[in-house]
């Protein structure tokens, strides 16, 4: 079966435009997902809106929006309303500014969606597009409203077809200076970086997400299967970090990990870098990698 689109509209550049279609690049549904049940008679609870006052169920037909101008005081908004605020970006993306992808700040960057041509009289206009924007190697900037909401996005060349990813406003994204402010300009010792960057030289690779495993989606599937079968479920061991590391000698020993070899003889001595840490307060449990055929139908049986 094709992929449902979420949106479709118009991709725009100064006066050529296109057909195209929107969808979405994740998908969450695969995961697994738990009911809320009635603990005593095992049955499926299912949410109700109360009103805040009379304490009587609202039905879904009396539903409506409203914004609190002042404490206890709402206006109205009807979706009718909503329908009127319309804009341009509604159903177009037009592309208004060009960018090199370096210049991009990732903080700002959100969800991501493929574009798509919609039809074959759109398919040479979205191609001379993509492909412009491969070889200036930029990154189109635009707008497009999505779920009611007006959000920009960056559209990035990808294959045959564009990546869209939602970009934040500047007033959604918190300024980092508040969380990095009290961080110390540490002196490190040459010795030290030179040993920190020879251990990421040696775990430089191409990036492949397909080579991570969900452990924790795994981990429940295994829970589930022994729940299931009347299996004890065992408790994965608590791993405990030490209180006290020689960073010089952690660097050696990584490096040694590495190699599978000893680890390097000290040649200046003990470093100053020696870092104390508090001992942990609350237990951490480590996840033991489990290997499960998933079910064909993964939801939890509510």
């Amino acid at each position: 079966m094709a992929p449902r689109a979420s949106w479709k509209g118009y991709l725009k550049l100064s006066l050529v435009s296109c057909s195209v279609a929107l969808f979405p690049a994740s998908n969450a549904s695969e995961r697994i997902s738990f009911n809320t049940l009635n603990r005593e008679t095992g049955n499926r609870l299912k949410q109700q809106m109360i009103d805040s006052e009379t304490e009587e169920v609202v039905e879904r037909d009396d539903r409506v929006k409203g914004y609190e101008f002042a404490k206890g005081n709402y206006v109205i908004v009807e979706n009718e309303d909503l329908e009127k605020v319309q804009l341009e970006s509604t159903h177009t993306i037009d592309i208004q500014q060009f960018v090199p992808e370096d210049e991009i700040d990732q903080v700002y960057l959100d969800g991501s969606h493929y574009l798509a041509p919609d039809d074959k009289v759109a398919q040479e206009a979205f191609a001379v597009i993509r492909e412009a924007m491969k070889r200036k190697k930029v990154v189109g900037i635009a707008t497009l409203v999505l779920n009611r909401r007006e959000r920009i996005v960056a559209l990035f060349p990808r294959g045959k077809g564009i990546l869209v990813t939602t970009v934040n406003y500047k007033y959604e994204v918190r300024d980092d200076e508040a969380y990095f402010e009290d961080i110390p300009n540490v002196k490190i010792p040459g010795e030290m970086l030179e040993l920190a960057e020879h251990i990421i030289d040696k775990k430089k690779g191409k990036f492949d997400p397909g080579k991570f495993e969900d452990r924790y989606e795994n981990a429940l599937i295994e829970l589930l299967k022994a729940k299931q079968q009347g299996r004890e479920i065992k408790v994965p061991k608590e791993a405990k970090p030490s209180n006290v590391i020689n960073l010089m000698d952690a660097l050696r020993r990584s490096i040694d990990g590495e190699r599978g070899g000893k680890a390097a003889k000290s040649t200046s001595g003990k470093s100053s870098g020696e870092v104390r840490r508090p001992a942990a307060k609350s237990k951490t449990r480590s996840t033991k990698k489990t290997v499960a055929k998933k079910p064909a139908k993964r939801r939890a049986a509510g």
